[in-house]
């Protein structure tokens, strides 16, 4: 047994990897400045014993214990300086999920900016309901699951068992700087998709590129990585790999591909092409041509470790989607509430297309919150322009923490909405500074322009300050008005 001390126990891997932990045998503690439902009674129920507060006097006197650095942990922390000062040993969470959670298991490592937690979590789904009981990291608590984290069964007939996980590019701690899925070693990768993110580390698509190419060096020979036929870059950089490479997606020289593709208001069905051979039709109750790709990934990856397609269908129909992933919320009398973490331009244009084929002819209203390093600054500003094309109004949330940039590197809001009524679209942009009470005027405007048959959708990978509440209430009063 070994005992660990989390510092930034509430994060949500943070957490889940901590219970994980726990349910292997170990000793584990922690702290964060405030750890709230439901990750504080996730922990609690699992019989781990945290401080809300971060103070130096709450360390472990037991300097063998492992100090776990949280990714959001910086220097100034009182207990990572006293961890530093008594010379404890730190370990990043990446590198404690390989050693105790991955160690000799497969590693299926699902990577790419957008995608990871829904392809992650579907992959994991379909081994789970092939009686493989894979370990898992998910990006939240899933619903299929009821955790984020767990550690893997071995499969008696194989000495090993499978741990599929999200395998994110951002750094792995303020003591190593290389991308977190570098941790992981894969025996089986996926690659959905590379675009320029995180602006506050990677200082260019080069850079990213660099992170990506060193994951696929780490794939071994008898290893097999899976790449997004639409993607170039990764294309691209799947060249240089060791192992075998298969394309998946809709483009005709995809090894695995998607034809025939089909939406009703259960969800997407489609016939599933290998190598141009006929595999068998299949059906999700997932919506969108991005959710298509990443259905395909799974199969692929579900194919390579031996699952049937009975089995690989049977857990595509009984798959519940991540929770904030086109999830919704609210749906009566002819007005919905859509909830979804997209916040890049593509992931934005992607979920309003899924969002009209789950329901045509109908308004939709988008609400999105700039709140990521790299949707705050003006990077992508055309392209968040041209990703509101299906939409028919638009709502802009405050930048968040505008103070950071000059005027000429911050997004701004106020030109996009401009542009955006050039086009023909009504909409509201949050002025800057930012009122007290915004969310109450982006309220107080939907309720001016609401009409039957709106479908509302938040786009934020943040709370939006509430938003999603108000607007529950307000369309609950609408119901009985329209």
């Amino acid at each position: 047994m070994t005992s660990y001390y989390f510092i930034g126990i509430g994060g949500t891997a943070m957490g889940s990897v901590a219970v994980a932990l726990r349910q292997l045998g170990h000793e584990v503690s922690g702290s964060d400045s405030g750890v709230y439902s439901p990750m504080s009674d996730f922990l609690s129920s699992s019989g781990i014993t945290y401080f809300n507060t971060f103070d130096e006097t709450h360390l472990p006197d037991d300097l063998n214990t492992m100090i776990v650095v949280g990714n959001a942990i910086s220097r100034g922390n009182p207990e990572l300086e006293t961890a530093l000062n008594k010379r404890m040993i730190l370990k990043s969470l990446p590198e404690v999920v390989s050693q105790e959670l991955i160690q000799q298991h497969y590693s299926i490592v699902v990577s790419g900016t957008h995608g990871k937690t829904t392809t992650t979590s579907l992959l994991c789904w379909l081994l789970d309901q092939a009686n493989l009981s894979p370990g898992f990291l998910l990006g939240g608590i899933h619903r299929n699951f009821n955790c984020g984290c767990r550690p893997t069964q071995t499969l008696k007939d194989q000495g090993y068992g499978y741990f599929v996980i999200e395998g994110d590019e951002y750094d792995t701690a303020f003591f190593d700087k290389r991308s977190k899925f570098l941790h992981y070693r894969p025996n089986l990768a996926i690659i959905n998709n590379i675009e320029f993110d995180h602006a506050d580390i990677f200082p260019n698509l080069d850079a990213i590129y660099q992170s990506f190419s060193r994951l696929i060096h780490l794939i071994p020979k008898n290893g097999l990585l899976l790449v997004s036929s639409l993607d170039k870059g990764a294309v691209k950089l799947a060249q240089k790999s060791f192992c075998k490479v298969e394309r998946f997606g809709l483009e005709p020289k995809a090894a695995w591909r998607a034809v025939d593709i089909e939406t009703s208001r259960s969800g997407t069905s489609f016939t599933v092409l290998h190598n141009n051979n006929e595999i068998g039709r299949l059906e999700t109750p997932l919506f969108g041509e991005h959710n298509c790709r990443n259905a395909l990934a799974c199969i692929a990856a579900s194919h390579a470790v031996g699952l049937s397609l009975m089995d690989i269908q049977n857990g595509l129909m009984s798959f519940s989607s991540p929770k904030r992933r086109l999830e919704v919320l609210f749906n009566q009398n002819n007005l919905t509430l859509i909830d979804d973490f997209a916040h890049h331009p593509t992931a934005i244009r992607e979920t309003l297309k899924a969002a009209k084929q789950m329901f045509p002819n109908r308004r939709i209203i988008a609400c999105f919150e700039p709140r990521s390093n790299t949707s705050t600054r003006n990077i992508f500003q055309d392209d968040f322009i041209k990703a509101f094309d299906l939409a028919n109004s638009v709502v802009l949330g405050p930048v968040n923490r505008p103070e950071r940039y000059s005027d000429d590197a911050r997004l701004d809001t106020q030109a996009m909405l401009k542009v955006l009524k050039e086009t023909g679209k009504t909409g509201y942009a949050v002025p800057l500074p930012k009122p007290e009470n915004y969310v109450e005027r982006i309220v107080s405007f939907l309720k001016q322009h609401l009409k039957s048959g709106d479908v509302l959708l938040v786009l934020s990978n943040g709370s939006f300050g509430g938003l999603i509440i108000q607007l529950k209430s307000m369309l609950l009063e609408e119901t009985h008005n329209i």
